[in-house]
């Protein structure tokens, strides 16, 4: 029945759930009907431009229709009226549609999964999804939106929303209220350099975080308080210059963070002390000169530590950091900016000698090391220096003696 019933420029699977695929078909408008028993359409690539009301007719089966890379410009409330069993519906790549109706996907009850990505949209009306209260999925990145729709509001339901590569510039405290199922937020390239208090309160289930690529300089101090189910935050490629020590002081379970592509320059100490799951870190391609032991101890750390493009101070402050990487082989690449001496020089290659059990800097000494024969040049350069201090503690000793001598004579 499937085939028999199966559009023009249309091919249909005769199996027994039937999949009708217009896809590439070159068509303009809809097929006039297709078969009742239809449970999945594949429309993208095509030419069309508008959907009228009821468009589809009664479809009880259908459960997946696409109708992306169309030039789709309007949808008429009620297009999708009659396919009361959709559950996933795909309007992505249509550059036209830069306004959706309340009323757009009425009849759409049993929606799990809505695909608005890279459209032309700005906004979508606060009601829009006053039925879909099913909905898990919502894909809306790539458009113009300047806020986050206040259409998600309260879908408690909601677990994925898709909101990368739009023009948002804040996060307000209310822009995400109720939603309490959502495990992934991707918010990712956006223009956000506001966060307020609590805007991520209610957010007690998520687990993947997207803030990467955008405009913040600053977080509010208990930003994300109660995201204790967090296992992975992006926050690189912002303007960030200083981690503060309340930010993540919640996120027990993060296990990947990002702080990469920042303006780093100070991390308070405690910064990351909570963090009792961390298995990744990622520091590289900021400010950093120093990364005091007390602000990081590695003994919790069990993973990957990324340091790479910092403008790293190799002095003795560093030097637990250069005994962990050889110890535990678990960071690498930590190129030496100053001082002089050691610059150019990855930390592994710098040596730190010890007087007496205290380091001495390498910019006193001037030492690095490579191989054998440098260390041997290495430590000829420490017992020179250690000879030539005690060659002008003599001479002081030497030339104390014969002032004194000498103003004994002239006595």
């Amino acid at each position: 029945a499937c085939a028999r019933a199966c559009p023009p420029s249309c091919s249909c699977t005769p199996e027994r759930s039937c999949s009708v695929l217009c896809d590439r078909a070159g068509l303009a408008d809809l097929p006039k009907e297709f078969p009742c028993e239809a449970s999945a359409i594949n429309l993208e690539k095509n030419r069309l431009r508008f959907l009228s009301e009821r468009a589809f007719g009664t479809l009880p089966s259908l459960k997946s229709l696409s109708l992306g890379h169309n030039n789709i410009s309007f949808i008429t409330p009620g297009a999708f009226k009659g396919l009361t069993n959709l559950v996933d519906l795909s309007m992505a790549h249509n550059e036209y549609i830069s306004y959706l109706h309340t009323r757009t996907f009425t009849g759409l009850r049993r929606l799990v999964r809505l695909d608005l990505s890279d459209c032309n949209l700005f906004n979508i009306p606060d009601r829009i999804f006053i039925e879909q209260t099913a909905l898990k999925e919502l894909l809306c990145f790539q458009n113009n939106f300047r806020r986050i729709p206040g259409a998600i509001r309260g879908m408690e339901n909601l677990t994925h929303i898709y909101l990368e590569a739009n023009k948002i510039e804040a996060v307000a405290y209310n822009s995400l209220l109720g939603l309490s199922s959502l495990r992934y937020l991707n918010l990712q390239e956006n223009r956000i350099n506001v966060i307020h208090d609590q805007a991520f309160q209610d957010l007690v289930q998520l687990e993947n975080f997207y803030l990467n690529d955008n405009l913040l300089s600053d977080l509010p101090g208990l930003a994300f308080k109660g995201l204790t189910r967090l296992k992975m935050l992006n926050l690189g490629g912002n303007q960030l210059t200083n981690v503060s020590n309340t930010w993540f002081s919640d996120l027990v379970e993060l296990e990947v963070l990002y702080l990469d592509r920042n303006q780093l320059v100070s991390i308070e100490e405690g910064a990351f002390e909570n963090l009792t799951s961390l298995i990744t870190l990622h520091l590289n391609s900021n400010n950093l000169t120093s990364l005091p032991f007390r602000v990081f101890q590695p003994i919790y750390f069990l993973g990957h530590l990324f340091l790479f493009k910092n403008p790293w101070t190799c002095d003795c402050s560093i030097l637990w950091l250069k005994d962990w990487m050889e110890n535990y082989k678990l960071v690498r690449d930590i190129p030496c900016a100053s001082p002089s001496s050691v610059a150019g020089l990855d930390l592994s290659m710098v040596v730190f000698a010890k007087v007496n059990g205290t380091c001495i800097d390498p910019s006193e000494l001037n030492l690095t090391t490579a191989s054998l024969e440098v260390l041997s040049t290495t430590e000829n350069r420490f017992n020179s220096l250690i000879s030539k201090l005690l060659h002008k503690e003599l001479r002081e000793e030497m030339g104390n003696g014969t002032e004194s001598l000498r103003n004994e004579t002239l006595l």
